[in-house]
């Protein structure tokens, strides 16, 4: 068996939090010494009613929670996916938070987490 140069990550959480930032659902976390590549996130809901969704990501470089996504309307019973082709590129310590409205709201996000010793935090 050979070794990947990278493990993958799978997450996948119900966002539960009403407010942003700090307050946010912290669905994940780059560990330290990685750098990420978040290759799929995705939100589904799994009520009847229509959700709003905020997605923020934390970066420790400044310190600062920056909006992905801003009170995204996703449908009952529907899905939205946030990243598919695209990615988004994070160093150790930064975070991918969520809130939301209340409801039935969850999101999977998956990706890459690649040895970086000069990222400490």
């Amino acid at each position: 068996m050979v070794a990947l140069p990278f493990n993958t990550f799978f997450e996948s959480k119900t966002i539960t939090a009403t407010a942003g930032g700090a307050s946010a659902d912290v669905i994940y976390t780059v560990p330290p010494n990685h750098d990420c590549i978040v290759t799929f996130m995705h939100v589904s809901n799994g009520g009847s009613s229509t959700d709003n969704v905020t997605i923020q990501v934390y970066t420790v470089s400044d310190t600062t929670y920056h909006h992905l996504i801003d009170a995204k309307s996703v449908a009952g019973n529907d899905v939205y996916n946030v990243v598919t082709a695209d990615r988004i590129y994070l160093h150790a310590g930064d975070k991918i938070v969520a809130f939301d409205g209340g409801g039935d709201l969850e999101i999977t996000v998956s990706g890459e987490e690649h040895f970086n010793p000069n990222r400490s935090t």
